[in-house]
């Protein structure tokens, strides 16, 4: 049987923008395309939506943007609202140890 490509991740674009931020507050929009694999417009609509509902602060340094994620909002969806912003991100961001010993 063939393999087909996956088009589909378990994770929102929303939740790998907050990754991009959290591990890099001075991203550029243009970095979180390229990481996420999307359009700098779309980056920019989803950076709107997370500040709005307030996941994250936008601050304005010169010409440029610094992001924050707020961390201890829970998350949205009622089978998540049990946990926060912070422990999705530090699930996320935990090296898997290698155990190819």
């Amino acid at each position: 049987m063939a393999e087909v490509p996956t088009t589909w991740t378990f994770l929102t674009n929303h939740s790998h923008v907050l990754l991009a931020i959290s591990k890099t507050p001075g991203i550029k929009v243009r970095e979180i395309s390229d990481l996420v694999g999307i359009t700098e417009r779309a980056i920019l609509r989803i950076l709107g939506e997370l500040d709005d509902a307030g996941f994250i602060n936008i601050e304005k340094i010169g010409r440029e943007n610094r992001y924050a994620v707020t961390s201890d909002i829970p998350l949205r969806h009622p089978l998540e609202q049990h946990r926060t912003v912070t422990e999705l991100l530090e699930m996320l961001s935990t090296d898997v140890p290698n155990d190819k010993s």
